[in-house]
């Protein structure tokens, strides 16, 4: 029997986990955790904190297009074109989140770090704020996009 299918689908809802599972920790968890630290203390925790968890989504975004692509492009319900709908949503999201990190990454976390990096907590602060905004809407995209891959299989159209 071959598992090459049932590898790359537990691969892809790795990553996914582990993309979206690391915003969730951030956003719910980290952030309110710190929020009455010292500014100062509080932005060079974020400072180490956040090139790890970007490195990973890299890696998520890396696996999750692979994985992706390459199970519709064997042909799996239909391939590209002739899939469910489900499918077509958690593509069409995926581009968009993508799109999103990558504007965060190169826009206001850029910032964040050159911010630290001239000792400007106020703009550090500024960019934080810009980063913690994008990470909300491509968290609950996240979430949405995990709930209709996994509920999408068993909904008949």
């Amino acid at each position: 029997m071959d598992y090459t299918f049932a590898a790359t689908i537990g691969l892809h809802t790795l990553a996914a986990v582990i993309w979206v599972g690391g915003m969730f920790f951030a956003h719910v968890v980290l952030r309110p955790s710190v929020s009455d630290m010292n500014p100062t203390l509080r932005l060079s925790l974020w400072r180490h904190v956040l090139p790890r968890f970007f490195a990973w989504v890299f890696i998520s975004i890396g696996v999750l297009l692979v994985t992706g692509y390459g199970v519709l492009l064997t042909g799996y319900r239909g391939g590209i074109s002739g899939g469910y709908l489900h499918i077509d949503i958690m593509q069409i999201i995926g581009a968009i989140m993508i799109v999103l990190f990558l504007f965060l990454f190169l826009g206001p976390y850029g910032s964040f770090k050159r911010a630290l990096a001239r000792n400007d907590i106020t703009a550090a602060v500024t960019a934080q704020g810009r980063i913690r905004k994008i990470v909300v809407i491509n968290l609950i995209l996240g979430l949405f996009t995990t709930f209709i891959g996994a509920a999408g299989t068993f909904v008949g159209y």
